[in-house]
Order: C-alpha cells, then structure tokens, then sequence
C-alpha cells in the first residue's frame, strides 16, 4: 500500500499486483473452476493479506486515478523453483515409490514464462486497465498426471502406487499434515476465459515445455 501510494504520487501510470489464487479459496469441485470476478473466499492468512491487498489498491486507484492490474496465479514452477515442487522432483529424481497413483483431481498450474509473458503483456494492454485476471498453463493436470509427466522431464520414470485419495488423507491428518493431503488429492482449477478473451492473451509454452525447463533447472 506504502508503495502504490508512492508510486500514483510519483506519476506511475499503471501498478502491477501478483496476488494468489487463494483470495479465491483453497479447492474447487472437478469441473467448477475459480473466475476472477468470483466472490473472494480466502481461508488462511495469506490469502487474506492478498485480498486485503488488492482491495486497498483497487481504493487508491479510484483515489488517484492510477490504473491497477491485479494477476492472482495458482501454483508457480520453473527453474529455481522451491518448496512442494522442489520436494516432488527430489523424490522423483530419487526413484521413491510414491502412493500417489489413483489421485484423479484436477489442478490448474503455470509456468513462470507464462506467468512472464502476461505480466508483459498487461504492462501496457489498454483493456487491462483496473482488471483482476486469473492464470494459468491451459492444461489441468491430476496429481498422479503432474508426477508421471515431472518424470519423464527428469528422465527418470514415476513409481507410483495407486493408493485410495481417502486413506491419504487419513495417514496425512494423522500426523498432523492435513492440509499437504489436501493439496495432493483436492482439486483447484482457474478459468482463464477472461485473460484470453479481454487480452487475446495464449501460454506460450505448453505444460511439457515447462515441466521440461524446471528440470533442466534442477539437474543443472
């Protein structure tokens, strides 16, 4: 807020905001995707920062006349990636049997020169003017999809036991880690309709390309 305040100060035309896509919540239903212009519905603290964020930019902007793009990306992977991502490739590239194979959810990702290109893209674009958009590969991936296609990008084939979604939830909650089970098993889709549509904006690279240049990046 300290800085957009500074930057309509400045004269700065137009400010750029990554949020998330958790302003919209954790998990949508197969087939019923998040849009951007969804009620938000932001469960943990981050994601309520993030929708608090926006909400005090889109006040300023209506204050001063700057203009406000605000992009909420779900997962982001690519080179240097860390965190949950980084942990799947260390087990793949490790050939650990994984009970990750009966998962049947859908996850929307996005690849960071994807994520790129639309920033680049809504730098200037006039019909992005004071716009939320949502993000995302264009390909929904399962859990079980998502590891077997990580592997072949490694080189080294998913083991993956097909173990029932249920009983993964059951062993993650008993040890306290619920919602790693959550992330596994639950779906999240975006409906990127609105990008395209309003910026005539496509993903340059294919999910494949992108698996492909996050593990260059791991095994460099």
């Amino acid at each position: 807020m300290n800085l957009a305040r500074q930057a309509a100060s400045a004269g700065v035309r137009r400010f750029m905001f990554i949020s998330s896509i958790k302003v919209n919540g954790e998990a949508t239903m197969p087939g019923h995707p998040f849009a951007a212009d969804d009620a938000p519905a932001p469960l943990d603290a981050y994601g309520i920062s993030k929708m608090e964020a926006e909400q005090g930019l889109r006040d300023i902007a209506v204050q001063t006349g700057m203009e406000v793009v605000i992009i909420r990306p779900p997962l982001v992977y690519g080179p240097g990636v860390k965190a949950n991502f980084l942990t799947m490739m260390h087990w793949l590239a490790r050939g650990l049997p994984l009970p990750l194979g009966a998962i049947h959810n859908r996850r929307s990702l996005v690849a960071l020169d994807n994520l790129v290109d639309l920033l680049v893209t809504c730098l200037d674009h006039p019909a992005a003017a004071n716009q939320t958009f949502l993000v995302s590969d264009g390909e929904d991936l399962s859990t079980t999809q998502l590891l077997q296609r990580m592997g072949r990008a490694l080189g080294e084939p998913a083991r993956l036991i097909p173990v029932p979604p249920m009983l993964i939830k059951l062993g993650a909650a008993l040890v306290g880690k619920p919602a790693v089970a959550q992330r596994l098993c639950d779906s999240l889709q975006v409906d990127t309709s609105k990008t395209r549509q309003l910026l005539g904006w496509s993903p340059p690279l294919s999910v494949d390309e992108g698996l492909k240049k996050a593990a260059q990046g791991y095994l460099a």
